[in-house]
């Protein structure tokens, strides 16, 4: 269709085409530029200019175009001279006859020339309404093409999806034809299964009911049992509590003796530090005391040695009167303090270490 309505070609495409097809024929410059002048003036009715008529051959220089248009004008105005000749005619008869044909010829051109004009503004308008025809033609073309290419599309997505369907089709056929060869297999597997259902059926009956019996023996000997141990709950509690009623009995006891060792302890802590108050005073005596008798041996000490200086003559003089007699014992008492405060210095310092 888009072939048939083509575009009708215009006055510049046919402008085009026809100097196109002049510059084939005619090599030569000058030529060509008079054909396009009347081309120009005869076909189209378009006055030509040397600039008109160089932007369309676009050969030679400026001047040629210029040169070619002149010679044009001048040969139309001598082609459109009328000369009338006969040998009895006169030379201002022929002459105004001339002129005559002349005019009548002018106004004969300018009427074909204003039919002409409308003609082109018929074939204008013609054209017009066709380009417009072509225009919708187009459009509708347009719309044409574009539902065909969805249609093609959506046939080619269909013809694609047929091909998958038949796949699938054949697929689910060779599915199909191994599933039927499979379901034999399949019967005499299932016919099996429920054959060794049925024996797993009877085997599980008979282990039930042997279940149910040791159940019920189970639940007989829990029941006892659960008889004794509520027995022995119950006299387990009776002991409990006698047992915690003796505990509660032996706490009071140990309450009330560790009381009584409490008290106990506070009294012989005070007795204990009332004996060390009395045994710091006595001790504090018997330092004194020992103190003293130091000085008293001291001073015994002191007089046992005057009293040998004073003895040791007299002592002399009555052995030699006396040289048989015996000699005196040594009095017990001087002789017995020393061991005393020796004894004594003893116990003291027994009981500093105690002490310490």
């Amino acid at each position: 269709m888009s072939g048939d309505l083509s575009d009708i070609p215009s006055d510049d495409a046919r402008l085009a085409a026809e100097i196109e097809r002049l510059k084939a024929a005619f090599p030569k410059t000058r030529e060509l530029y008079r054909e396009v002048c009347a081309l120009l003036f005869f076909r189209f009715g378009l006055t030509p200019t040397a600039n008109r008529l160089y932007q369309l051959v676009r050969r030679g220089s400026m001047g040629t175009p210029a040169a070619v248009l002149g010679e044009f004008w001048a040969e139309l105005r001598e082609k459109s001279r009328v000369r009338i000749e006969h040998p009895d005619l006169p030379a201002d008869l022929g002459a105004a006859a001339g002129e005559l044909v002349a005019t009548l010829w002018t106004r004969a051109t300018a009427s074909a020339q204003a039919e002409l004009e409308a003609l082109r503004a018929e074939v204008e308008a013609q054209r017009m309404e066709a380009e417009q025809r072509v225009a919708a033609a187009r459009g509708e073309l347009g719309r044409t093409e574009t539902a065909l290419e969805q249609r093609t599309a959506a046939l080619l997505a269909a013809q694609i999806e047929v091909r998958e369907l038949e796949k699938a089709q054949a697929e689910g056929q060779a599915a199909r034809q191994a599933l039927d060869a499979e379901i034999p297999r399949l019967r005499n597997e299932a016919a099996a299964r429920d054959r060794e259902l049925a024996q797993v059926r009877e085997g599980f009956s008979r282990d039930l009911e042997k279940l149910r019996e040791t159940a019920e023996r189970a639940e007989e000997r829990l029941r006892a049992t659960e008889k004794r141990a509520l027995l022995e709950i119950d006299r387990e509690r009776g002991a409990v509590a006698k047992l915690q009623k003796e505990v509660d009995e032996t706490t009071k006891r140990a309450d009330r003796r560790e009381a009584e060792h409490h008290r106990a302890v506070d009294s012989l802590q005070t007795q204990l530090g009332d004996a060390r108050h009395q045994a710091g005073v006595l001790q504090g005596r018997l330092d004194a005391v020992q103190a003293t008798n130091v000085t008293l041996q001291q001073q015994l000490a002191a007089r046992r040695d005057v009293d040998d200086k004073a003895g040791r003559p007299a002592r002399a003089k009555a052995v030699a009167a006396r040289p048989t007699a015996t000699r005196p014992a040594r009095a017990p008492g001087p002789a017995r303090k020393v061991p005393v405060a020796s004894a004594s210095s003893s116990k003291t310092m027994a009981r500093r270490k105690k002490r310490g």
